[in-house]
């Protein structure tokens, strides 16, 4: 069993709907398979990218599956899900 899943949303940056269906596909199988940390990159932009995934993070059917979601202080391009 992984301890960590990674998803980079580099090559999907563009379609709002991908980074959706990437971002909950991620939180699904960690949720399924017992994975503890989901790790997001999503790059150090300008952050539209991170508020989007942050947002995406935050709808109820989500938030229930998982403990928290932090933020890399070492890091500004990567999220980080925690179940």
């Amino acid at each position: 069993m992984p301890e960590m899943l990674t998803v980079d949303l580099h090559p999907i940056f563009r379609s709002d709907r991908d980074i959706d269906a990437a971002v909950r596909t991620a939180i699904f199988r960690a949720a399924r398979e017992k994975i503890k940390v989901v790790e997001i990159i999503t790059g150090k932009g300008s952050g539209k990218l991170k508020k989007r995934v942050l947002a995406t993070l935050n709808q109820p059917h989500l938030k229930k599956l998982y403990r928290r979601v932090e933020t890399d202080n070492d890091n500004d391009g990567r999220v980080l899900v925690r179940f």
